[in-house]
């Protein structure tokens, strides 16, 4: 039997679109909550499998179908490029006393009172200056991991601190790739779309700045944590080069993000500079620090709390993350190119009712795109394309919408380990899931600044509040010259888009 041209294939039907969903997301369940056993590698593997299938039956051909998951693949070679070269600099970077020395004075100058509090604070502002979240984790977020180790601060409430930082600096950043994309496919101007999300940022960010304050307030230092903060001390000043020389690499990669590097050649940079400073300080040769990228920096000092925190990096760490979201992202692929997600969205759309309903199906729709497909791009240009016409048509201002698919897809890609985000934050900070221990994904729900925001837009989506209307002194029509989109919405008017990864 010949089968139909793909390019003719209608979407499927609302019930045979989530087939290949719900029978992925239950066998996730299976494996996680029945078996005990947190490796969704294979789950999706199947979940591509039976995509696969219901693509058939509907007229697609294999290549079709394959084409769709290493399209994806090839958008998101980016970022997991950039989680390969982070698991480099990671490892470069301690040897070379760039962490150990971030590490030592953040001993030396923050308090276990406000850790929590800092930690998003600083993040914040290190992610707004550059426009990465990725960035910012990867250097300054790994430092506060162990500043918080050393407080015996649990991990997941420090990387909670971070994401929330991180994540939202990113958000708000007109140097961000994700802040520009959501502009570009909403056709609204980006400087425009950073305003009108200040009404959910700002209560976001103070709710979650006082929550790290309260509980940071609780964790001051005791006699046990200041023998904890001495020992880590001691144990870096050591065996670690303490002056000005580390510093080098860090100021170098956040000078190269601030003037809008592509993350790839900035953290590379950063590595060969980590690099350099770890053989004139310490005299690895050329085979150790070739070793330390590839399979984690190794050492041994008085402290083994202190070992295990500087004993990581590589591309050996990154493993696990970069499969996973191989997975996980030929998995939205092919749900993208049989159309299963459209026809969702479709069916969300068709069911919504006034703009109430429209405001909070658009957010809703980012967050699960996010959760299902993996990807942050899609979660941003999926709705974003599909929602804006339903905008205009009960007059109200796009700018709506590009503050909704900022945060169900920017804020909610770290909550989800295999999203990008995800991954990415779980493999950078150490966060580690092993059989009957599930501790490490308390980062999700302690990253306050990132879930708080869109249940925030759901709540002024019910009330009216700052729900802007096409005529309250907005033109999105203004905006719409020299946007290009492809079709899967990824391609952005270069005057727009950032550069960087997240």
């Amino acid at each position: 039997m010949k089968q139909k041209s793909s390019v003719k294939i209608a979407a499927p039907s609302l019930g045979v679109a989530l087939i290949p969903i719900v029978l992925t997301i239950a066998l996730l369940a299976v494996q996680i909550f029945y078996y005990d056993d947190f490796t969704p590698h294979i789950a999706l593997a199947i979940g591509f499998a039976i995509t696969a299938l219901v693509g058939w039956s509907q007229g697609y051909r294999w290549k079709d179908i394959e084409s769709g998951a290493f399209h994806v693949l090839h958008v998101a070679m980016p970022s997991i490029a950039t989680l390969i070269v982070v698991g480099m600099l990671v490892s470069t970077w301690i040897s070379s006393g760039t962490v150990p020395l971030l590490i030592y004075y953040g001993l030396e100058l923050i308090d276990p009172a406000w850790f929590l509090a800092a930690a998003m604070l600083l993040c914040s502002v290190v992610s707004l200056s550059i426009g990465t979240s990725w960035t910012t984790v990867g250097t300054v977020g790994l430092a506060l991991v162990g500043i918080g180790t050393a407080f015996d601060i649990p991990v997941y409430w420090t990387a909670g601190a971070v994401v929330s930082g991180a994540f939202f600096g990113d958000k708000i950043s007109p140097l961000s790739d994700t802040t520009n994309l959501a502009a570009a496919v909403t056709e609204t101007n980006v400087f425009d779309h950073i305003r009108n999300m200040m009404p959910t940022t700002i209560p976001a960010m103070a709710i979650a700045f006082l929550i790290y304050l309260i509980v940071g307030g609780q964790t001051a230092a005791d006699a046990s944590q200041l023998e904890q903060i001495a020992l880590f001390k001691e144990g870096l000043s050591n065996h670690f080069d303490l002056g000005v020389l580390p510093l080098i690499p860090l100021l170098v990669v956040m000078g190269l993000a601030f003037f809008k590097v592509s993350p790839i050649p900035a953290l590379f940079t950063g590595f060969v500079l980590g690099a350099f400073v770890a053989v004139y300080n310490y005299g690895y040769n050329l085979n150790e620090v070739l070793t330390f990228a590839h399979s984690g920096f190794k050492i041994s000092t008085e402290s083994p709390s202190l070992d295990s925190l500087l004993n990581r990096g590589g591309v050996s760490s990154m493993t696990w993350v970069v499969t996973l979201m191989m997975f996980a992202l030929a998995f939205g692929g092919a749900l993208e190119r049989t159309r299963c997600l459209e026809s969702v969205v479709q069916s969300i759309m068709h069911m919504t009712k006034g703009f109430r309903g429209l405001q909070s199906s658009a957010i809703c729709t980012s967050i699960a795109t996010n959760a299902v497909s993996g990807d942050v791009y899609l979660s941003i240009a999926l709705p974003g394309r599909m929602y804006g016409p339903e905008y205009d048509k009960q007059g109200y201002s796009r700018l709506n919408l590009s503050r909704a698919i900022e945060e169900g897809g920017t804020l909610v890609s770290p909550l989800i380990p295999w999203n990008a985000g995800g991954a990415f934050v779980m493999g950078t900070l150490g966060l580690t899931v092993t059989s009957g221990d599930y501790s490490a994904l308390l980062y999700a729900p302690l990253a306050f600044a990132c879930w708080l925001s869109p249940v925030i837009g759901i709540l002024y989506a019910q009330t009216g509040w700052f729900s802007l209307r096409a005529d309250a002194g907005h033109d999105d029509n203004e905006y719409k010259e020299g946007v290009d989109l492809v079709s899967d919405g990824r391609q952005v008017d270069s005057r727009q888009a950032g550069k960087g990864v997240i």
